[in-house]
């Protein structure tokens, strides 16, 4: 890999933050952005507001993770603000501990301030540790823990990343809060509209699409654009629009890249059958996972049909 040269512009990546939070850690995972200028926001919107402005290059948003399902502020980000694209996904691995103020006990602990999806993730810890506690919503995992120390939270507690115990002098009450030791959240890189990655395989389309009513197998319909054309969908969760009860968005990852046939006929074939389609990028797996299909969906299969098609409106014999 070339390296770039020493005037070269630094690019700016917006992150959720402050310093410490799994945004942050996840960023560290793009090779790009080291060395690069990180900025710290304060919410999705910011982040992503920062990309469509041209203040940031591209913006690390968390989008699903393995306990609470799909960010939904992220999602609906997606759906509503033009010019994004996702250029890559990284998976961290989440665990939370419980911190307080020097002195304090978790007898002592009433009210929990945690981001709502840490919260989610360690709800059952808590409900069996703390029954009769209630939760204070807080903007990060490190911005938690911050409104303890700088006095601006009324919470007795926070759920915050073990390594904010390395840069703040904080009460361990408990570690490894979380319901599921497994529990991986996936972050998407976003950027302004750029062409997409080469295909390597193992790749993921994301794209969020409307229904043009409300009928019977309407949805059915939908998804048969990627059934009849062998494409696995790895997501598939509703949002309402918000313009009226009962109308909802769907946002879709779906295994294969743009520029494989099968991906590519699928989506205009979702182009005929929907009102609208956001396009949200094709992009490398995370888990770097070689997609698999039927042969009879294979690259070759469709341009042999597009060519005998093409043979019979030209007359070609034997066609």
């Amino acid at each position: 890999m070339t390296s770039e040269p020493e005037d070269a512009p630094r690019r700016t990546y917006s992150y959720l933050g402050p310093a410490g939070t799994f945004t942050e850690a996840a960023l560290a995972q793009v090779p790009e952005a080291r060395g690069q200028v990180w900025h710290s926001v304060r919410n999705v919107g910011e982040a992503l507001a920062d990309v469509v402005a041209g203040r940031s290059d591209a913006a690390m948003i968390a989008i699903e993770n393995s306990v609470d399902g799909g960010v939904s502020t992220a999602q609906d980000a997606l759906a509503t603000m033009p010019g994004l694209r996702i250029v890559g996904e990284y998976l961290v691995p989440v665990d939370f501990v419980l911190v307080a103020r020097p002195g304090t006990r978790l007898e002592d602990v009433s009210l929990v301030a945690g981001h709502p999806v840490a919260y989610a993730q360690c709800l059952q810890w808590l409900t069996r540790e703390l029954p009769a506690h209630a939760h204070i919503p807080a903007a990060s995992n490190v911005a938690s823990a911050m409104g303890l120390i700088d006095g601006t939270s009324d919470a007795d507690a926070a759920i915050a990343p073990p390594g904010i115990l390395e840069h703040h002098d904080l009460e361990l009450l408990a570690s490894k809060i979380g319901d599921n030791a497994n529990a991986v959240t996936r972050f998407v890189l976003v950027s302004r509209p750029v062409t997409p990655p080469p295909p390597t395989g193992a790749d993921k389309t994301s794209l969020i699409a409307e229904l043009p009513d409300d009928h019977p197998g309407a949805l059915l319909e939908m998804l048969e654009q990627f059934a009849t054309r062998g494409i696995n969908l790895s997501l598939l969760a509703s949002r309402p629009i918000g313009d009226e009860l009962g109308r909802y968005r769907f946002v879709i990852d779906a295994d294969g890249h743009i520029e494989d046939e099968r991906m590519a006929d699928a989506l205009l074939g979702l182009r005929r059958f929907s009102p609208k389609v956001i396009f949200l990028g094709s992009y490398p797996r995370a888990d770097r996972a070689i997609v698999h299909y039927p042969e009879r969906y294979s690259d070759d299969v469709f341009i042999e049909a597009r060519d005998w098609l093409r043979g019979l409106i030209s007359g070609e014999p034997g066609a």
